[in-house]
């Protein structure tokens, strides 16, 4: 199948549209809120829809409007990628793997974790611990270029290690990519948060290209609500201000493993030096450009 994305004509607006406000829109991707303000994203230039639907909501407005194209919103081409034990590939570059089975809907059946076969060594690499994950990320961030995403699918590689890991919490799950991971990395249960409805969204429709629905069960959400759900691991790839609340939250000193991701250095002293007071013991860090 051919990339469905290419330019990209976006909308920002302020204030919020009720979510059936957007059903029926052509050509449309979605909608990307952010407190009191919303992106909405067209495959074709789409003023006059717009303009409808800020006339028939009282308290929204049209404040800009760019065209740009898809790479370039999400800051890097969008391809198969080698990361890690993963070969992160999105639907539309889909080859065949060892075996003939060449679609999501071709990969076979039995638990998800089992369906991520070894891909094609022919110009990856010879490594028998490499596994496929599908991920159309849309217009949401997290297609694993980024430093922190690889970061944390290495940690989340150490933290699986010894097989005692058999729950996790995905919080800020974005695009899903990390609660796939766990999952394929035999993670039994998986529960994946975010705030962002359009993440939610585009996570569940990550997890269903990977037949993973019977592991990892994503939902809306504050991510602190979440911190007295019982897990072996929490994997928090966020913002700073939600970093503080989680750390503060009653469930997160009974947690046994966490990786946490996101944070500048300032911010990850702040949170080093709170995770010490706990007595917990940092077992490994990275760190990019000044991101930890």
């Amino acid at each position: 199948m051919p990339n469905p994305y290419d330019l990209l004509y976006i909308y920002y607006l302020k204030g919020k549209l009720p979510f059936a406000a957007t059903r029926g829109l052509t050509d449309f991707y979605g909608n990307w809120e952010e407190e009191d303000t919303a992106f909405l994203f067209f495959a074709r230039p789409a003023r006059d829809e717009v303009a409808a639907l800020v006339q028939a909501h009282e308290g929204v407005a049209l404040l800009d409007h760019y065209e740009m194209r898809y790479d370039e919103w999400q800051g890097d081409k969008v391809e198969t990628r080698r990361i890690g034990n993963f070969i992160v590939t999105p639907p539309w570059e889909i080859g065949p793997f060892p075996g003939g089975d060449e679609s999501p809907q071709g990969m076979g059946s039995g638990e998800g974790a089992r369906l991520q076969r070894k891909t094609s060594q022919a110009s990856l690499g010879e490594d028998d611990r490499l596994q496929r994950l599908i991920l159309d990320p849309g217009v949401v961030f997290g297609n694993g270029t980024h430093p922190t995403t690889r970061d944390c699918l290495a940690a989340i590689e150490l933290a699986l290690a010894d097989g005692s890991v058999e729950t996790a919490l995905d919080l800020g799950t974005g695009t899903g990519l990390l609660a796939l991971a766990l999952a394929a990395s035999g993670c039994r249960k998986v529960l994946a948060v975010d705030f962002n409805f359009l993440a939610v969204q585009t996570a569940l429709q990550n997890v269903r290209a990977n037949r993973l629905t019977s592991q990892v069960l994503v939902t809306q959400g504050d991510a602190e609500k979440f911190m007295d759900a019982r897990a072996d691991l929490v994997v928090s790839n966020i913002h700073y201000d939600v970093m503080r609340r989680l750390l503060a939250a009653t469930g997160f000193r009974a947690k046994r493993r966490f990786v946490l991701s996101g944070l500048m250095r300032s911010e990850a002293r702040d949170v080093q030096a709170s995770l010490h007071r706990m007595g917990a013991r940092i077992r490994a860090t990275w760190e990019q450009d000044g991101v930890w």
